[in-house]
């Protein structure tokens, strides 16, 4: 049985058609997990492996290469606050500080109601607006602690729905690009296009 909801395994189906092999198809389909559960489960990591033609060992150690997936449950809101140079300078200690009182819970914890997730960043890349804050991978630009008890307070009233979804998702709008092809004609176009270069490689020899 399918630890995908119904929706997410067609998804994931379409995704590893986009690839020559399963295994290329692996960074979306564990974003495609997360965003179904808001972090990658061990169900879901050993569905991955099942689709990519791996293991959970090589889907684990991939996705603890990148700090967007959590292999522990987190709030609904993974809130960044960075602390580098040009933040740190313009109080991004003290805007750590203050979230984590706002929020009720240490950096790298989630608050007692469950909502928010606080992590201390490295660059955001939104330096012109330090300290830089990150609800979700979502700029917020809240670099006061005003705004940010501000930002709090919309995010628990839902007043931010519309521009800082739940924690998983990447993107609200499906694509209607890429490719469209039955898997069958992708499949003999792959292996057409394999006998032709296997066919030039033996010509140059």
């Amino acid at each position: 049985m399918s630890h995908f909801r119904v929706e997410f395994r067609q998804r994931a189906e379409e995704l590893i058609a986009l690839y020559p092999r399963p295994r290329s198809a692996m960074l979306p389909l564990l974003h495609l997990a997360q965003e179904q559960d808001g972090y990658l489960s061990g169900e879901a990591i050993a569905e991955v492996a099942e689709l990519t033609g791996t293991t959970s060992a090589d889907v684990r150690g991939t996705a603890l290469f990148y700090d967007m997936f959590h292999l522990e449950p987190v709030g609904q809101y993974v809130v960044a606050v960075c602390t580098n140079i040009a933040c740190l300078l313009a109080g991004g200690v003290e805007m750590l500080e203050h979230a984590s009182a706002t929020l009720g819970c240490s950096v790298g914890a989630t608050s007692p109601d469950g909502l928010f997730t606080l992590e201390e960043s490295e660059c955001l890349a939104d330096c012109d607006v330090a300290p830089c804050v990150q609800v979700n991978h979502r700029y917020v630009r809240t670099n006061t602690p005003a705004a940010f008890d501000a930002l709090v307070e919309d995010l628990r009233a839902g007043r931010r729905d519309h521009d800082v979804p739940h924690h998983g998702t990447l993107i609200r709008v499906r694509r209607n690009g890429g490719l469209h092809a039955p898997r069958t004609v992708v499949a003999a176009e792959r292996l057409e296009a394999r006998a032709a270069r296997d066919a030039r490689a033996t010509e140059t020899k």
